[in-house]
């Protein structure tokens, strides 16, 4: 078996797995049950024993590549290196919310080779390897063919890297073009959602790796168009990202 074939394989397993003992760990509904590291940024105990599971098995099953968590760090530098986000959606997955998933991304350099998003509360994985196609449940899925903003559904996530002017100013350009707005909490099932033309576009003026990178792959293979994350210094600080259905990809970028 090719050796990214393999590593996709794996992963599979091991986000299923991961997801599994998320839902184990997950608190009941109600006030959240969780830290916060910043500013509206929730830390649970699932994150870290998550990202720690992911971590030793990984480096069990492939002993040379790199290996990133968004709660660690960098623990392991390799040619190949997988980007962890143990819980994205913590702010739902605190309250005992659905909407979160783990999410795995493997990379050379700047260079998506594959994606994993195990959404464990939605029954739902999304998967994708560099030319192969991306699916969620093993079917093939595509972006939505949608070629008018007031016809489209448009996500747009917040961050505190940013001011709340800018993230409203952003709202208020999109709405006026006539689109739907939505937010779910989940940077990942967002661009996810875009991939599967659930939704038409997912734009974030501050994103970091461990949150795109399994769907950079993704989107990708489901043929959405999406903007240069990993330009500059997207890999190391973050940057904006905008993906959406090709048909309305000028007008977008034209609103971001």
């Amino acid at each position: 078996m090719p050796a990214i074939d393999r590593r996709l394989e794996t992963a599979i397993a091991l986000a299923t797995e991961a997801g599994a003992m998320a839902m184990r760990l997950r608190p009941a509904p109600g006030s959240a049950q969780a830290k916060l590291k910043g500013a509206q940024d929730w830390v649970t105990e699932a994150d870290g024993a998550v990202e720690r599971f992911l971590s030793d098995r990984l480096l069990a099953a492939f002993p040379d590549d790199g290996f990133q968590g968004e709660e660690e760090g960098i623990g392991r530098t390799g040619m190949l290196r997988w980007i962890v986000d143990p819980i994205d959606g913590t702010s739902n997955y605190a309250r005992g919310g659905s909407r979160f998933c783990v999410s795995l991304g493997l990379m050379e350099d700047r260079i998506p080779l594959a994606g994993i998003i195990v959404a464990p509360a939605l029954g739902e994985t999304f998967a994708a390897r560099q030319g192969k196609g991306a699916t969620l449940n093993g079917t093939r899925i595509h972006a939505a063919g949608t070629t008018a903003l007031p016809r489209a559904t448009v996500e747009i996530g917040w961050s505190t890297r940013r001011t709340d002017s800018e993230f409203l100013a952003l709202c208020s350009r999109v709405r006026g073009a006539g689109a739907a707005l939505r937010m779910g909490g989940s940077g990942a099932l967002g661009l996810a959602d875009v991939a599967a033309g659930r939704q038409d576009a997912y734009a974030e003026l501050h994103i970091n790796l461990w949150d795109v990178a399994a769907a950079l792959a993704i989107l990708a293979e489901a043929g959405a168009s999406v903007s240069d994350f990993t330009a500059g210094h997207g890999c190391t600080k973050g940057n904006p990202i905008l993906a959406c259905a090709p048909g309305i990809a000028e007008a977008m970028t034209a609103l971001f």
